[in-house]
C-alpha cells in the first residue's frame, strides 16, 4: 500500500511558478513510474509529465519547456518545477505513483493561475 500526499499549489498570476511535491509513505520500495496528472478544461485527463526510478523525464506537449520533473528516491519525493505559468495551467495536480502494476492516486493540490 501507498498513500501519497501532494504539496505546492496555489494561486499564481501569469507567467509565475510554482514547485509541486509529492511524497510517498508506506511500501515505498519498488515504485516504478511517477507522474503528475490533470484535465484542463475541454480536454482529456493527461499526464502532464512523469518521471521514473532512473530519473527519465516526459511531458505532455503543453508542459514541455515550462516544467520540470524531478525525483529524489531516498527521500521518496517528487518535484514539479512550474515556470512560465499560463491560465490554462489552473487545474487540480494529482500525484500518480506505480507499484508491482497497481497505481496509486494523491488527493490532489490545486494549482490557480490568474490571468
Amino acid at each position: 500500500q501507498v498513500q501519497l500526499v501532494e504539496s505546492g499549489g496555489g494561486l499564481v498570476q501569469a507567467g509565475g511558478s510554482l514547485r509541486l511535491s509529492c511524497t510517498a509513505t508506506g511500501s515505498t520500495f519498488l515504485i516504478n513510474v511517477m507522474g503528475w496528472y490533470r484535465q484542463p478544461p475541454g480536454k482529456q485527463r493527461e499526464l502532464g509529465a512523469a518521471i521514473t526510478r532512473d530519473g527519465v523525464a516526459n511531458y505532455a506537449d503543453s508542459a514541455k519547456g515550462r516544467f520540470s520533473n524531478s525525483r529524489d528516491i531516498a527521500k521518496n519525493t517528487m518535484y514539479l518545477q512550474m515556470n512560465s505559468l499560463m491560465h490554462q495551467d489552473t487545474d487540480v495536480y494529482s500525484c500518480t505513483a506505480t507499484r508491482l502494476g497497481n497505481d496509486y492516486w494523491g488527493q490532489g493540490t490545486q494549482v490557480n493561475v490568474s490571468s
